[in-house]
């Protein structure tokens, strides 16, 4: 088993802050169904020395999506899977789950190692054992390899801007929650500097790093959203901003937003190029998860240190992926196709559109009220109703239609 050494021990103690809730110190009713988070061995050589847990929902489709969570420091792969909402979508829009978990023998504080060139790279340690086990999920779970998604907080949210760059043909999308950009961190010890105070570089030169990270490939890259409280004092918020700058280079559109638009628990979000990039901004919101505990449709997760109150971040990622799908289809497109409306176009309307929130009441995708607009189907707040405010939506079923695209 592979040990940290004393310096890493002596450092990551010291930042006590980027240590995570405990797993279990929230705990959560246990769901009605008989599936569970179940510990996998013998997935792989498992280079990284890596925990596997997976949890299979009861009639989970053949051909369905996975999604790859990555705690942080301090968790463990049930303390994350309890409290961040996922379970909420795996259930009911039935897609697979791999929870990775990082033993502290191989890291002082649980904390996946974001900033050792030995886990980073393709190929080797942490990262190819996590690559292992979406292997064995798609060979023993019929998971549909092109449906493939990681989502990680903190050093996990490091860790999965890692997975992203690295494995870009196994991986379709994700999400970075607290994270720093691919490659920031070259050790242990600039790991504090990228985290607080941030590093600032060239889109350019952000994304020459995940292109370096796997040389020659000509694929597809992954799209990604990028989530940050604005007062995170543990990764600070500039560092979702050279996120974003990194991932739409990789994706070559440009650091413009194309939308902007209002969403709940103060929350803003940013499109770039056509859905390639998000970056959603929590004001006033510190370091941890974004949930928002309810029994609607929109809330997701249990409050608790480092699950912060604020909006169901899982959901919105959730849509992103395009799990609303399920495993019905090879790709995140709507479950149905759109009906046109007396006031859409004559021909059929777009699966996204962006527009001046005026433009969207008019169309019928929204309407307005106490000088708002709000989404048909969601009642998502989109901003202010007027001509100047413009928003993205997305229609996922008939007259239901969501903000960002």
């Amino acid at each position: 088993m592979r040990r940290s050494s004393s310096i890493l021990t002596r450092l990551l103690g010291a930042a006590a802050g980027l240590a995570l809730a405990v797993a279990g110190a929230v705990a959560v009713a246990a769901p009605a169904q008989a599936a569970t988070l179940t510990q996998v061995t013998g997935f792989g050589s498992n280079p990284g020395n890596l925990a596997m847990y997976a949890y299979r929902p009861d009639g989970l489709p053949a051909n369905s999506p996975a999604v790859v969570l990555l705690h942080g420091c301090t968790q463990n792969a049930s303390g994350y899977f309890a409290n961040s909402g996922w379970q909420k979508y795996a259930d009911q829009w039935k897609f697979a789950l791999i929870v990775a978990q990082q033993p502290s023998g191989n890291n002082a504080n649980s904390c996946f190692n974001f900033f050792e060139a030995g886990d980073t790279t393709r190929g080797q340690g942490e990262a190819l054992s996590i690559k292992q086990m979406v292997d064995h999920a798609k060979t023993n779970y019929g998971v549909n390899g092109s449906r493939v998604y990681v989502s990680g907080l903190s050093a996990g949210g490091a860790m999965s801007a890692v997975m992203l760059a690295t494995y870009p043909d196994v991986f379709a999308a994700g999400s970075i929650i607290a994270g720093i950009p691919y490659r920031c961190a070259t050790s242990m010890v600039n790991a504090f500097s990228c985290m607080n105070p941030g590093a600032d570089k060239t889109p350019a030169a952000w994304g020459d790093l995940v292109r370096g990270a796997y040389s020659g490939y000509t694929g597809p890259r992954p799209r990604v959203a990028i989530w940050h409280g604005t007062s995170d004092t543990t990764v600070t918020p500039l560092n979702g901003t050279e996120s974003r700058d990194q991932w739409t280079n990789v994706r070559g559109v440009s650091q413009t937003p194309t939308s902007t638009s209002s969403l709940p628990g103060n929350t803003s979000l940013e499109v770039y190029g056509n859905d390639d990039v998000r970056l959603y901004r929590i004001s006033g919101m510190g370091h941890g998860t974004p949930v928002d505990p309810g029994s609607a449709a929109e809330q997701c997760g249990t409050a608790g240190a480092y699950f912060l109150d604020t909006i169901c971040s899982t959901y919105r990622d959730a849509l992103f992926f395009g799990l609303n799908s399920g495993g019905t289809n090879p790709t995140p497109t709507p479950t149905a196709t759109p009906t046109p409306t007396p006031t859409a176009t004559p021909t059929t309307p777009p699966t996204c559109v962006t527009a001046s929130n005026y433009a969207h009441v008019a169309a019928g995708r929204a309407y307005q009220s106490g000088g708002y607009a709000y989404a048909n189907g969601s009642n998502q707040r989109m901003g202010l109703y007027n001509t100047f405010y413009t928003s993205a939506l997305k229609q996922t079923g008939p007259n239901h239609w969501v903000v960002g695209c």
